[in-house]
């Protein structure tokens, strides 16, 4: 199977163009759509639909796009172990991540990227949504949780360590709690999940967080809105340490019981499908980010 025709298969399938696919590799309108059947002809299948107005994934066509992606990932490892030490430099890399981490971590990062590899295209697709790594058929991912998929490997970029905050002036009217049983009845921002959360102190006394007896008058999904609410002194928060450091830094938000902190073992880990090979542009972001971000002091308290 012609692995140029499955690239433009990919190109297409992910820009829904195929007249656009072909620019991107330097062929005519014309051509592209020839090559396109060529391939549909050799499988048997309608790939793409085309109509006047639009083009689109036909069923078989998005069952067979994670393949075609994997084959070519096959053939890029392949010739950069025969020495084509270039491959890895080029293509797209499709990366999901925490939008706040993202933001925040990222993409300040992006122009030293782009200047360093700058025939690499970095697909983002960023949410603090959870997502996942394998339907998304993402090259790398960054996951915030220990790593107990099976489907997936990776490698630790940092500790994940979570502490409760609160602006001083939130605690200036409200208090300052001591002990964890003195978070009862405190304002509590909240993430979609509402359940009990155990802390655990330095010494490894074992505590519980139970927003039943706090006072939860807000519900926040994403982690810049959770930083921003807790600055403006809407209560008492759960943060990332990589989240908060800024404003812990310069006074805007103070730790809420600072020899405390969650106690669910979250990593950040750079993490792929234990099915696909590590390709070599994948191996590059990875280490870049390592390089850049890996283990920061700040992030493990």
């Amino acid at each position: 199977m012609d692995t140029d025709n499955l690239r433009l298969f990919v190109m297409a399938a992910e820009r829904l163009n195929i007249s656009a696919a072909g620019r991107a590799l330097g062929l005519a309108p014309a051509v592209a759509s020839a090559r396109l059947a060529k391939l549909e002809n050799e499988l048997g299948v309608e790939l793409l639909r085309r109509t006047t107005r639009k083009v689109s994934l036909s069923l078989e066509g998005s069952e067979f796009l994670p393949y075609a992606r994997e084959m070519l990932a096959q053939a890029d490892a392949a010739r950069a172990a025969l020495g084509g030490q270039d491959v890895g430099a080029k293509g797209t890399l499709r990366f999901a991540a925490p939008s706040s981490f993202a933001q925040l971590h990222i993409m300040p990062l992006l122009p030293e990227f782009q200047s360093l590899y700058p025939d690499l295209t970095l697909d983002l697709r960023l949410s603090d949504t959870r997502f996942d790594a394998i339907e998304g058929s993402f090259d790398l991912a960054l996951r915030s949780a220990p790593l107990a998929d099976s489907s997936l490997k990776g490698r630790k970029l940092s500790e994940d360590i979570r502490v409760l905050c609160a602006s001083p002036d939130y605690l200036k009217d409200y208090g300052i709690p001591t002990l964890p049983s003195d978070l009862k009845g405190h304002r509590y921002l909240a993430w979609a999940n509402v359940e009990a959360r155990e802390l655990i102190s330095s010494s490894g006394e074992i505590a519980t967080l139970d927003p039943a007896i706090m006072t939860c008058r807000a519900i926040v999904d994403d982690g810049d809105a959770q930083r921003a609410a807790s600055v403006a002194g809407a209560g008492i928060s759960i943060n990332s340490l990589w989240n908060v450091e800024t404003e812990i830094a310069a006074g805007h938000l103070v730790r809420v019981l600072a020899d405390w902190k969650l106690n669910d073992h979250a990593v950040l880990w750079l993490v792929y499908p234990r099915s696909n090979v590590l390709t070599p542009k994948t191996r590059i972001f990875m280490d870049f980010l390592i390089d850049r971000l890996g283990n920061r002091p700040g992030w493990s308290g």
